[in-house]
């Protein structure tokens, strides 16, 4: 006996409206009096930072602010949250908004640039210059898990930041019984999502009202709300997370929060204007956490 769930099939809402182009997307977003951010990033995998210099990137006309890690207050300057809050996280290690004295992989965002649009961002991150002491690197995860394998963080002496093992029923008993046990080394390539649109973020603060109004191209909004709230210390009812239609998320646009998500409403609310940003590809394969990407 066919159902609505079973056995027919369920008609999409959503796809009429997008399939005639009437689909609303971060990129899409064009509040009044709108600035375009864009990101120097690091190009090595494991360096400390040696100097910043951001003068000929703030001379240039149409430039209205250039951030580094110094220029941010403190309470934005420490780990961001927890991906995946758990007890077996011994060693908790997570990212910066901005890298400060050491990047610890490549596409570590280390300055944002805020212009009156995106051109001229991308042309002042070119006049970036960045002094790195490249140090050594590890990039397969087994020589990472070994003994004396150049750690991420210099405070720690391992890489290994969980141990968590996961038994269902009698593993040993169902061993001993076994007629033919088999050992099979299974290596995962590295994966990537390339969602039709990349992640964007479009962030409005009004000063009088003290209200934070956000549109981003995520999976977690409510998520993303209640840290924006935490962070900036306003009540939740003053922050609104609007994710429109996102183009694809295949799990790394539900990871929070990623520094753009924080860096983008700090910038609003320092220069009282909407500003925007969106990644693009080639951001993406850097600085995106690609670990919860599908592998269907």
């Amino acid at each position: 006996m066919g159902t609505r769930w079973f056995g027919e099939r369920v008609r999409r809402n959503e796809d009429p409206r997008l399939l005639a182009g009437k689909g609303t997307f971060v990129d899409d977003i064009q509040p009044p009096r709108l600035l375009h951010a864009a990101f120097y990033r690091s190009p090595q995998a494991h360096a400390r930072i040696l100097r910043v210099d951001t003068t000929a990137a703030k001379a240039l006309p149409g430039v209205v602010a250039v951030f580094t890690a110094k220029d941010l207050p403190e309470h934005l300057r420490g780990s961001l949250p927890r991906l995946i809050p758990h007890p077996t996280l011994i060693h908790h290690k997570t990212q910066v908004a901005l890298a400060d004295e050491f990047v610890r992989h490549a596409g570590e965002p280390v300055v944002m640039v805020v212009a009156d649009n995106r051109y001229l961002a991308e042309d002042a991150v070119d006049l970036v210059e960045v002094e790195f002491e490249p140090l050594p690197a590890v990039v397969v995860l087994e020589e990472a898990a070994r003994p004396g394998s150049p750690t991420v963080h210099e405070d720690l002496d391992t890489n290994i930041a969980a141990h968590y093992t996961q038994r269902v029923g009698n593993v040993e008993e169902a061993f001993a019984r076994a007629r033919h046990i088999f050992r099979e080394r299974l290596v995962m390539d590295r994966g990537a999502s390339s969602p039709i649109e990349t992640r964007g973020v479009v962030a409005a603060w009004d000063d009088r009202a003290r209200q934070l109004v956000v549109w981003d191209s995520t999976q977690a909004p409510i998520r993303i709300r209640n840290f924006l709230s935490q962070l900036f210390g306003l009540p939740q009812h003053n922050v609104r997370v609007i994710a429109p239609d996102i183009g694809g998320g295949f799990g790394p646009k539900i990871m929070m929060c990623y520094p753009e998500e924080i860096l983008l409403p700090h910038a609003s609310m320092m220069l009282g204007r909407p500003v925007k940003w969106i990644e693009d590809r080639r951001e993406h394969f850097a600085a995106a956490d690609l670990r919860g990407a599908d592998r269907r």
